[in-house]
């Protein structure tokens, strides 16, 4: 299997699959078709690379970090999807899977958010297209961002809060599929990340390879690392896809507290095999991180299978790594990047000048959001 073809039998190595109730089989097969059927339709690929373009705000520049190379002794490349339309990578996928949600006839999105940026470039996409969408968001996850929750429903959304489990984005993901599974004729579920039944992780990945494919177009030269946040992991993702097939090493930092990657084991959540956190028990455990939209446990497939082959490398940092790299890139460079993209920020500051990352390394970063988001969660505790 190359990495742009369909999986076969939706699995990447021993990973993926599609563990659904049997309501949702004939669901997740006439995605799997349809998506299959468009992404080889020359008419739907123009529409969304207009809209891309022309709304989204594509591509998004790759920057050189200048002064933090200095400071680092590296040479660091941010491709800068913070810049994209909603201020996130998230509306690259969004829009995809709308157009194919309204060539399916569906006229309403169901989607779980964490961060809220999943969310917001639903409800964005629902508005632009004439569609209907309602939200499900952990309850504290609507706590710690508020500013997202009222974007939202400024875009003519519904906000649904989820009290169960850890009120967050696990238990999100549990209620817009159960809502799926209630409205499966009229609505389509826009799974935000890399994971989830076939043909999500395969579906999500493609319309994010627009991040990989711009930035090896872009970078002066091949990088000897790429890096990026891994939740889900469709940031990293999209971006891995562009360089998969080089020398590249490609490295996905997780958050500690949600580290699937390096603490989990091989189980099933939200309909594929992947890595999980599992308590004692096996059951799926609770993952904690400052960052809403990694505070998840479990990781697309795809990824559990990259590390398994060691074409990737993963990585965890802590908390409070994270915010001394929001801080640190903040003053070094004028940009404010999300929680989420400061934990691949946060492991190349601590491993640059080592034999992880040595002096005169070339690195390309994916900052998959902007930090406007997190300026609550920031400024109620967290210090430099």
């Amino acid at each position: 299997m190359t990495l742009m073809a369909e999986p076969a039998a939706g699995r990447f190595g021993d990973f993926g699959g599609r563990y659904v109730p049997e309501s949702l089989v004939p669901a997740c097969a006439e995605l799997a078709a349809a998506f299959r059927d468009a992404w080889a339709d020359k008419t739907f690929r123009d529409e969304l690379d207009d809209l891309l373009a022309v709304y989204a705000g594509r591509p998004t520049p790759l920057t050189p970090a200048r002064n933090l190379s200095g400071e680092l002794g590296i040479t660091l490349w941010l491709k800068r999807e913070d810049l994209a339309h909603t201020g996130s990578h998230k509306i690259n996928n969004v829009l995809g899977q709308a157009l194919l949600a309204r060539r399916l006839g569906r006229t309403r999105l169901i989607a779980e958010t964490g961060a809220g940026q999943h969310g917001v470039a639903t409800a964005t996409a629902a508005a632009l297209l004439g569609l209907t969408a309602t939200i499900f968001m952990g309850a504290r996850d609507i706590e710690r961002q508020r500013l997202n929750v009222f974007r939202i429903q400024m875009l003519g959304a519904e906000v649904v809060p989820v009290t169960s489990g850890s009120r967050t984005l696990k238990d999100a993901t549990n209620e817009a599929m159960r809502a799926w599974v209630a409205d499966v004729d009229d609505a389509h579920f826009l799974l935000g990340s890399v994971g989830g039944p076939h043909p999500y992780p395969w579906m999500v990945r493609e319309f994010q390879r627009v991040i990989g494919n711009e930035a090896r177009s872009q970078a002066p030269s091949l990088p000897d690392a790429v890096v990026a946040c891994v939740g889900g992991g469709s940031n990293a993702a999209g971006t891995f896809a562009g360089f998969v097939d080089t020398t590249a090493r490609l490295i996905g930092v997780e958050a500690g507290g949600g580290a699937a990657m390096t603490g989990g084991a091989p189980g099933v959540v939200h309909g594929a095999r992947s890595m999980v956190l599992q308590d004692a028990e096996g059951q799926v455990a609770e993952a904690e991180s400052i960052a809403a939209g990694l505070d998840y446990p479990g990781v697309g497939p795809e990824h559990a299978h990259l590390g398994a082959i060691g074409r990737a490398e993963y990585r965890s940092v802590t908390d409070a790594e994270v915010v001394a790299a929001i801080h640190r890139l903040a003053r070094s460079e004028g940009i404010i990047c999300a929680l989420e993209s400061a934990h691949a920020v946060a492991w190349v500051l601590r491993a640059a000048g080592t034999a992880e990352l040595p002096r005169g390394s070339r690195v390309l970063l994916t900052l998959s959001g902007r930090g406007d988001k997190d300026m609550v969660t920031l400024s109620e505790g967290a210090e430099a």
